[in-house]
């Protein structure tokens, strides 16, 4: 990373904790440059082949798993004779994965990454990656498959809960963030799902269509900067088209631009079961990942045959090898290997429940309902399983602690994956945290499934806290914004019998809330992972000051989204694999928003959603002022936050292009998280990347001559005071 990045990228890993972590743990750039490359010519081919295929280290049909691998998400053998050592790789952004307990131990489970990007927090993403990787070590495994920054572009996707938020920006920063807490604990971490990956259904065909000029200016640019900030040893590629190509073979993605373009030296890993042919590998795909998933071990022997008779493919494996070996010594794999010892579940524990705290969204809070007041005498709990833990989203990230789930419903009869499509939740109990926090009160429950039978006992109760749910997972996208199972339908009942209802989400994404207006105060808690309980009390009590800010904009509808109907919806069968019919294909129009994604998309149609990107409410009060950009090469803003409340809590400056040359406009330029004490004031400075004031086109990315106008804001849709700075064109590409 050059002085340049240093400057643009806030938090960036050349912060001195970054730098000196990187430098215990592995080797410099050069050093694992040239350690690779002599490391690769004294290889043979086989042993070039042997590092470029790997399998899903479970047991799976005839599948053999090496005598102490761990089970986990792969394995690739080492060349013991040159001194490399095994990848051992696992699942995933949020945690160690569960893999249905076959290892017999849990892990500690980070909230959603919808949960993590609510923080804004590069620094706390950085911790959770280091934690989750000191984890990982200790359990075996040098690979961590995290670093999930697909931008939401439909809050119906089903991973959408593992992705970030809807911004570039801010999805490059905190997941180049959390890669470099991963990577200094000698964990290689990869940056997924490249690219274009927003939904589920018909996963392994589905087409995305977009032009490339709004393509580098909104998914890419996530990748590109997350890609400067964490340096991951590797970047998974995606199930689906781009353009008409698969992405794990699309050469204008990986060959053109991230290789090419962004002059990325880390290698590139399949998807699990994405690899279609041996000449993936010419069009730029490094490693085949769960080869038995595949039709075929295109990167074994029919790579290796192509190798012994092709030229292109010698030089391709020679290429392909190397890069897999300057990770390794880049991170530290070799010197610091993992070793299997206990881990801290305390330690761990207590980031989770930080970050939980920190990423809870306080959305609607009339009449100051909250912070909970400690005279209640009778406090009813409704609904979401709250009397025994809190939910998770499924699939290949779950992750879950010492002795499983607290409540397990499957929701397939059996198969590999039913037990990654199982709808689990973590031994946190809402309910045990609200009756531990509240002593004097008596504290009841009731599950919720009939909407009379809770609106009868909410009006017996001082005050009522109703849980919603949205289990969402890889594999399926939701069809609609609804909470499932008629708990709108609860919520509404609950609402109109006890004014003083408090809801708490628990959701994969953004919901409707045709309730909204029935109850006191709406709390988004996301999936809060190994300490959720804990922490959706200590919010509600008030001894955590919310301070998440939506990572997503909340649509009023499914009718202000670029594509109201689902795509797939009516045509193609839901499944976890996702293959399709033979010769399937769907075509997504990803060009109806191109680069206007989420709260972009909602200023260009103006269009009011139900909450926009950026918004969360607080227990204080804050004042924002004194905005300024500086023009230049390197611009910059400047603003002022005051708490100017009675408790101390924290803010997030959000600053917004909303004018330029060409026009009005709404992007995420710069922003910054700050605690405050009452009272207290502080002046931030805060660089802005100049690809955010840029288009991309022919000749790379332009800024027009002429002026900028930038607004200082609450969030996307409260903009509070506004500037404009005069700025010389400039174009510029990418050194070859």
């Amino acid at each position: 990373m050059g002085p340049w990045l240093c400057r643009v990228a806030l938090f960036a890993a050349c912060s001195p904790l970054a730098v000196a972590a990187q430098a215990h743990a592995g080797d410099t750039n050069n050093d694992a440059d040239r350690r690779a490359a002599t490391t690769e010519a004294a290889m043979t081919n086989e042993e070039r082949v042997t590092l470029l295929n790997g399998i899903l280290a479970m047991p799976l049909g005839d599948t053999k798993i090496p005598e102490g691998a761990p089970l986990g998400a792969g394995y690739i053998p080492g060349i013991e004779r040159l001194g490399v050592p095994a990848l051992t790789e696992t699942d995933a952004s949020l945690g160690v994965s569960y893999i249905g307990g076959l290892r017999g131990d849990g892990a500690t489970a980070l909230p959603s990454g919808m949960a993590m990007g609510s923080t804004w927090s590069p620094e706390l993403m950085q911790k959770g990656g280091a934690q989750i990787a000191g984890e990982a070590h200790a359990k075996g495994f040098n690979v961590l498959l995290a670093g999930g920054i697909n931008l939401v572009r439909d809050p119906r996707g089903g991973r959408a809960f593992e992705y970030l938020g809807e911004d570039p920006l801010h999805s490059g920063l905190l997941g180049g963030a959390a890669v470099a807490g991963i990577q200094s604990r000698s964990v290689i971490s990869t940056i997924k799902h490249f690219v274009l990956n927003p939904t589920e259904i018909g996963r392994q065909f589905h087409n995305g269509i977009i032009d490339e000029g709004a393509l580098r200016m909104s998914d890419l640019l996530a990748f590109e900067i997350a890609i400067e900030k964490g340096q991951p040893g590797s970047v998974m590629c995606a199930y689906n088209k781009v353009n008409g190509a698969q992405a794990c073979g699309n050469d204008r993605m990986l060959n053109g631009i991230l290789k090419g373009d962004w002059g990325y030296k880390g290698w590139v890993m399949s998807d699990w079961g994405s690899v279609r042919a041996t000449d993936f590998a010419l069009t730029g795909l490094d490693q085949q990942s769960g080869s038995q998933l595949d039709g075929a071990v295109f990167f074994g022997q029919p790579l290796l045959d192509a190798a012994n008779r092709d030229k292109r493919y010698q030089r391709r494996i020679a290429d392909m090898s190397r890069r897999i070996l300057r990770s390794i010594y880049a991170v530290g794999v070799d010197r610091n290997p993992p070793r299997k010892a206990p881990i801290d579940a305390a330690a761990g524990a207590a980031v989770a429940q930080e970050i939980a705290e920190k990423g809870i969204v306080l959305l609607q809070n009339r009449g100051d309902i909250l912070p909970l007041a400690a005279t209640a005498k009778r406090i009813l709990v409704v609904g979401g399983y709250a009397d025994s833990g809190v939910l998770s989203g499924a699939g290949s990230s779950q992750t879950q602690g010492e002795g499983g789930p607290a409540v397990s419903l499957p929701t397939m009869k059996d198969g590999v994956f039913s037990a990654l499509m199982a709808q689990n939740y973590h031994r946190s109990s809402p309910l045990d945290a609200i009756r531990a926090r509240a002593p004097q009160a008596e504290v009841v429950f009731r599950d919720g499934r009939y909407p009379a039978e809770a609106a009868v006992a909410a009006k017996n109760a001082d005050l009522v806290i109703v849980f919603g749910t949205q289990w969402m997972t890889e594999g399926l996208d939701v069809p609609d914004l609804s909470l499932p199972q008629g708990q709108d339908a609860v919520i509404a009942a609950v609402g109109k019998a006890n004014p003083n209802t408090v809801v708490v989400l628990e959701t994969g994404g953004p919901v409707a809330m045709p309730w909204k207006d029935d109850v006191g105060a709406i709390v988004e808690a996301w999936y809060p992972g190994a300490r959720g309980g804990e922490a959706i009390a200590a919010v509600l009590f008030g001894d955590v000051n919310p301070s998440g800010r939506l990572p997503v904009t909340f649509p009023a509808s499914v009718a202000q989204l670029p594509r109201p109907a689902l795509p797939g919806a009516e045509t193609v069968e839901p499944s976890f694999a996702g293959h399709g019919k033979p010769g399937q294909t769907l075509d997504i129009d990803y060009d109806v928003e191109g680069a206007d994604v989420g709260y972009r998309w909602f200023a260009r149609k103006d269009e009011k959603p139900l909450y926009p990107f950026g918004y969360g409410l607080s227990y204080t009060s804050f004042e924002r002022s004194g905005l300024a950009v500086s023009g230049g090469a390197s611009p910059t803003a400047s603003f002022t936050i005051r708490n100017s409340g009675a408790r101390g809590g924290a803010d997030v400056g959000q600053v917004y292009l909303i004018e330029t040359p060409k026009g009005k406009t709404r992007r995420l330029a710069a922003f910054a998280r700050v605690e405050l004490k009452p009272g207290e004031a502080r002046t931030l400075d805060v660089p802005i990347d100049p690809r955010l004031l840029a288009e991309w086109g022919p000749k790379g990315w332009t800024i027009a001559p002429g002026t900028y106008r930038f607004a200082l804001g609450a969030s996307a849709e409260e903009l509070i005071e506004e500037t404009a700075v005069t700025l010389a064109g400039n174009t510029w590409g990418y050194r070859k």
